[in-house]
């Protein structure tokens, strides 16, 4: 339980489960608010023992504070690796105040209690992710007497108050101010169990960064591609959500800490994300980040499928681009854009109900455009790319590099008598990138015009390629004829890319690979349809 939701329980505490708090041992790496908090533990009559950098601060607010060094009579050594690890500290919070032979030994020693240990940790994965960062610097950055007292105190919970947040200040003062200083058992408890959490995320960072080194010399080169030996996933809870894909179903969001991606945007404007819109804008803001910033993308989303997806010189003409793809399926769908949103295209967005928008940021006009739509979300997000996917199935999880390989015109294979003109070609690969986010199995028309690309018809999630193919082409609303089409696999017979020439496409891109490749080349030959082969496919089961 945080200590935000115990507070609320304080007056149901019998006077036994109230511990006073006299000492508290200070000692933090993020010293945000810690200078208020103390002075607020200092008004309550708490004795103040802390360490380093954190008694500086703390005297520079004007506090009288002890050195750990002079509680223990021994100084901080080794660089300060070794400074609370002593029996003055780790006994002055782990004696149980009820048990007569713990408090017969403290008083033997002359060991005082420490009723409240606030500490944070080193920022060991901050560390780690230095681009460059040596070998010695991470390990140096590892931290022992911090996860020691934390363990210590919250293992002894019953007596000791341990906090490793600062979102915890406010409310723990607030329980003082209302319980004469002192803190209820229910609090303490909850404290102790984020404590136990705290210490466990921490450790899985360590072992997780350390794994993956290379060499344990110089530069700490970390190999990226391997799988992890153990598979670890502590990742606080950020949010409880409205529900999840339907009403019965409960959700929450869980964070990495990054402040990048999807999980750490910021949300400008709107209602409440729900469950499905942080999906879609995440299936939206993968396909705009295929492409650089040197032309506006725009992908519109419905149900993690692109219904419309286009290029152009603003972000205003590549919106009228994708919004012209699939006008009817674009209503209520999540649109990402890999550019600063402006007043223009702000304008024009705004004339259509859309759910959520996702970019890297918003000018003040088109902020202020988009204040007249309450309901609509604005997400603007620190981009991040994960290296992994994650999904959970019975009984286990299924983890695999995130497919991030992109196909350039020279790692193409020519199959056909004729090749792919130079605006076929343009076409192609732009219907490649998108194809690569389609459900499987998957067929994308698409073209080049005015020196972009632009999707003319999507054929998502079919159970056969034929289908997708058919289904692609019912749902183009542009002309077909002299599109290109993008298959995410192979054909394995041809009746799917003469559907696809059928339709009116004259090139097609797809992995190749079938027992029927020679079958399928034949036909297009015929049909005078241009045909590349990329090599690999793109599967997206989900």
């Amino acid at each position: 339980m945080p200590a935000t939701e115990a507070v609320a329980s304080t007056n149901t505490q019998t006077p036994e489960g109230l511990r006073p708090i006299r000492r508290a041992l200070l000692s933090v790496t993020d010293k945000t608010g810690v200078v208020d908090f103390a002075k607020g533990l200092a008004a309550f009559g708490v004795k103040l023992v802390s360490t380093g950098g954190t008694s500086a601060a703390l005297r520079a607010g004007g506090l009288e504070v002890m050195d750990i060094s002079e509680l223990t009579g021994f100084p901080e050594m080794l660089d300060g690796r070794v400074k609370t690890l002593h029996p003055k500290v780790h006994g002055g919070i782990l004696h149980i105040r009820t048990n007569p032979e713990h408090v017969a030994a403290v008083a033997e020693h002359e060991i005082e209690p420490i009723d409240m240990v606030i500490v944070n940790l080193y920022a060991f994965e901050k560390t780690a992710g230095k681009p460059g960062v040596s070998f010695a610097e991470v390990i140096e950055n590892i931290d022992i007497g911090g996860p020691s007292m934390v363990r210590s105190a919250a293992k002894n919970f019953a007596d000791v108050a341990v906090v490793t947040s600062a979102s915890d200040y406010e409310a723990i003062l607030g329980e003082m101010a209302a319980s004469e200083g002192a803190l209820c058992h229910a609090t303490r408890w909850g404290l102790a169990k984020k404590a136990f959490a705290v210490t466990a995320a921490y450790d899985a960072g360590i072992a997780t960064a350390l794994e993956s080194i290379e060499a344990p010399s110089g530069k700490a080169v970390f190999a990226e591609t391997a799988l992890p030996q153990v598979l670890r996933v502590i990742d606080p809870l950020d949010k409880v959500l409205r529900y999840g894909e339907n009403p019965h179903q409960r959700a929450a969001i869980y964070i990495d800490g990054s402040g990048k991606g999807v999980a750490g945007a910021k949300q400008l404007q709107g209602k409440e994300l729900s469950y499905n819109n942080i999906v879609d804008l995440d299936a939206c803001w993968e396909i705009v980040s295929e492409f650089d910033s040197s032309s506006a993308v725009v992908a519109i989303i419905k149900h993690t499928n692109p219904c419309g997806a286009a290029a152009g010189t603003t972000v205003l003409e590549a919106y009228k681009r994708a919004l012209e793809a699939d006008p009817v399926s674009a209503f209520g769908g999540v649109i990402g854009i890999n550019r600063e949103v402006d007043a223009a295209a702000a304008e024009e967005i705004a004339k259509l109900f859309v759910e959520a928008i996702v970019a890297p940021s918003f000018t003040p006009e088109a902020l202020e455009r988009f204040a007249t739509k309450k309901n609509l979300r604005l997400v603007a997000i620190d981009p991040i790319k994960t290296p992994r996917v994650l999904k959970q199935v019975s009984g286990g999880f299924l983890v695999q590099d995130a497919d991030r390989l992109r196909i350039t015109e020279a790692d193409l294979k020519v199959v056909t008598k004729r090749p792919p003109t130079v605006e076929e070609m343009k076409a192609l690969l732009f219907s490649w990138s998108i194809c690569k986010h389609v459900k499987s199995n998957a067929i994308v028309y698409g073209r080049f015009a005015e020196g972009f690309g632009q999707t003319v018809g999507i054929g998502a999630g079919q159970m056969s390629r034929v289908d997708a193919a058919r289904f692609g082409a019912m749902k183009a609303v542009l002309p077909l004829a002299g599109t290109v089409a993008a298959s995410d696999a192979f054909f394995p017979f041809a009746d799917g890319l003469e559907m696809i020439a059928k339709a009116g496409s004259t090139a097609v891109i797809q992995p190749g690979g079938s027992v029927r490749d020679a079958e399928v080349i034949a036909a297009a030959d015929a049909l005078d349809v241009a045909m590349v082969f990329t090599g690999v496919r793109h599967f997206r089961h989900g």
